[in-house]
Order: C-alpha cells, then sequence, then structure tokens
C-alpha cells in the first residue's frame, strides 16, 4: 500500500540544535523499521545528509558514507543528529574501491546510491573526474549489493539524465521515459549529464543481467536547508544570484526541496509497487522567473531583473512526478522552497 501517513513535513533538530530539514512535523507511520540496516553512499553531501537524517527518524540503522572519515567537515554533521549515536555507522570508501564499497554495504537489506561526482563546470580530464566514478562506481556498488544480498537498491540519478539541454525541460517533463541526448552532451561539453545518463543505463544493464532489484529516482535542482558545513552548487547559484554576481539566461529550471528528494528515496525503497524512473520535480521555471520570483520575496537582495516583458512563471508538474504522488508524496510549493533556501543561507552566515 502506498504510504499515505509519510508526508514531507519534518523540521526537527538534532541534539546539539543544529536545523535540520525544514517543513512542519514528521509524521512517522505505524510500522517503523528498527533493526533494519540501509546503506547510504554519499551520505556528508547535502541530499544524502537529509536523506541519513530521515532514515535514523524512521527507525533505521544507516550505514553512511564518506570519503575521508578524518574529516570533520564530512562527519561531525552526521554524527549530531539524533539516533546516530546508536544507529549511524561511518564508513569511508571510495567509489573505484570494490572492497570499501563491500565493506559498507554488508549487512543491509536495502542501499541508497546517492554518491557520485557532481562538477558542472569544466573538468580538465572528464573521464576521469566525471565518467569513471559515476559509471564504474554505480556498477561496483550494484556488483556489491548484489553480493551480500540487498533487497534493493535505490539509485540517484538527476533530471539532467533526461533532458538533452535546460530549453527541453518542458517537453521532458511530460514523459519519464526521455533520455539524454549522449553525442550532444560529448560534442557540447555537457559532461555531468552525460554521466548520470551512462551511469543510470549502465545500472539497468546490470540489474537486468543480475536480477537485482533496483529503482531510480530523478531530482532536479535541489534547495533548501544545508545541513552538511559546505555549500553545495544548486544551492551556490541561488547564492549567487541573490548576490547579484549571476545573470539570468533563458533557459528552464527544475526545483524540488530536498527533504521532498529524500523523502522520494524512502517512498520507492519502501514500497515494492514501485518500479522504474521517478522524477522527482514540483515546478519548471525559466531562469529569470525564478530569478524575479526571488526579487519578488526578498526585495532587499540584490537580485538582477529580468527585461523580459512576458514572463511565464513557474509550471508545475504534477503529471510528471505522478508516480511519487501516488506514493504519498506531497511535494513544497516554489515560494516555500525559496523561503526555506533563503533562511538557511542566513543561517549558515552566507547571506545577512
Amino acid at each position: 500500500m502506498p504510504s499515505q501517513h509519510l508526508r514531507p513535513e519534518n523540521i526537527r533538530t538534532s541534539a546539539v540544535g543544529t536545523r535540520l530539514c525544514e517543513a512542519k512535523q514528521l509524521v512517522i507511520m505505524e510500522a517503523k523499521r528498527e533493526g533494519e540496516v540501509v546503506c547510504v553512499t554519499g551520505g556528508s553531501v547535502f541530499i544524502g545528509s537529509c536523506l541519513v537524517h530521515l532514515l535514523l527518524r524512521r527507525g533505521y540503522t544507516v550505514h553512511a558514507t564518506v570519503k575521508n572519515l578524518g574529516d570533520e567537515k564530512e562527519t561531525k554533521h552526521l554524527e549530531a543528529m539524533e539516533g546516530a549515536e546508536s544507529r549511524l555507522r561511518l564508513f569511508q570508501m571510495d567509489l573505484l574501491d570494490y572492497d570499501s564499497i563491500v565493506a559498507a554495504v554488508t549487512g543491509a537489506t536495502g542501499v541508497f546510491h546517492v554518491a557520485s561526482p557532481c562538477v558542472v563546470v569544466e573538468v580538465d580530464d572528464p573521464q576521469r573526474e566525471l565518467l569513471d566514478p559515476a559509471v564504474k562506481g554505480t556498477i561496483n556498488v550494484l556488483t556489491a549489493a548484489k553480493a551480500v544480498g540487498v533487497r534493493r537498491v535505490v539509485v540517484t540519478s538527476s533530471i539532467s539524465a533526461m533532458a538533452t539541454s535546460p530549453r527541453n525541460l518542458p517537453d521532458m517533463a511530460k514523459d519519464e521515459n526521455c533520455w539524454v541526448d549522449e553525442e550532444y552532451c560529448k560534442q557540447n561539453g555537457l559532461w555531468y549529464p552525460l554521466s548520470k545518463a551512462l551511469a543510470e543505463r549502465a545500472a539497468w544493464k546490470f540489474a537486468k543481467e543480475n536480477d537485482l532489484d533496483i529503482v531510480v529516482v530523478h531530482p532536479g535542482t535541489a534547495l533548501g536547508p544545508i545541513i552538511p558545513p559546505a555549500i553545495n552548487a544548486s544551492m551556490q547559484i541561488n547564492l549567487q544570484i541573490l548576490q547579484g554576481t549571476e545573470q539570468p539566461v533563458e533557459f528552464f529550471m527544475a526545483f524540488v526541496h530536498v527533504k521532498d528528494v529524500a523523502l522520494a528515496h524512502v517512498l520507492v525503497y519502501e514500497n515494492t509497487s514501485a518500479k522504474g524512473r521517478h522524477l522527482c520535480v514540483e515546478s519548471l521555471s525559466q531562469y529569470d522567473d525564478f530569478a524575479a520570483k526571488l526579487a519578488e520575496l526578498y526585495p532587499e537582495y540584490k537580485v538582477p531583473r529580468s527585461t523580459k516583458d512576458d514572463q511565464a512563471g513557474s509550471i508545475t508538474t504534477k503529471g510528471a512526478s505522478k508516480k511519487l504522488i501516488d506514493l504519498g508524496l506531497e511535494f513544497t510549493p516554489l515560494d516555500q522552497i525559496i523561503k526555506d533556501s533563503v533562511e538557511s543561507l542566513r543561517s549558515k552566515g552566507y547571506l545577512s
């Protein structure tokens, strides 16, 4: 049955008062998951941290992977979470080191594969920096999951794996079967979307050949409360627009609250009816329309004003994300996504 009681209302703070995934209140389902072990790769990053927090709140024991156990910037915010002392284990993992992956997934009934290089600007060696870690890393995770008897793997892909360019988003949002044009990406140096698409294709091929149960979540640009000490790429863009250092340009962006992304992962894991790909997007906006919304809500900041006369505003994507909505996910509206994002940037000291 769909998880009708699981809703994206999860304002909580850790034992040390760190503000976490912001909303109203997390309503825990009656059947909590005490004793069930799951692994989250990339547990220290923006989406991964929110997912670890939610899983701990659900009662899971969580194996979370980080790049460096000796780096407090990766570990301290996870160890501060409620339930972490007794139900969180941290593992140092390299996506290209199979043995390190096996250590992390051993004993887990489920794996959330969030870890993947996220470099959206120019890279010196795209094969080494993006493609190999994404593709080979995904196969290593799935191979290890199969070897230790994991029940289900949730793979975090991206809307970038579906749309050839930002101008294609409105058409893509109508159909979860869309795939990025790989040749177009290679010719135009779009290495990040190419890495996500290649990794996902490799995952589906492996799952079919090895009878492994996987489901995939495709978030749009995730915004919201920042749990880790470092700011992520999507929130950095938001910050730059607020500071007036990023000029609006004419293409579409797809937005979703980070807590909704975390909830989407839990829903597709816990519901055996969830199959295939799951677009996780609340709305689409042209870049300059998003900037205009920021300026409307926060006129005190130096948000560049659009020169367009025919602003389209945001376009809700309930049809595209229907599979997650049917599982019980209620998407946070764009205005609230923006407010939670700005409040987090302020609380972290990025905005005064």
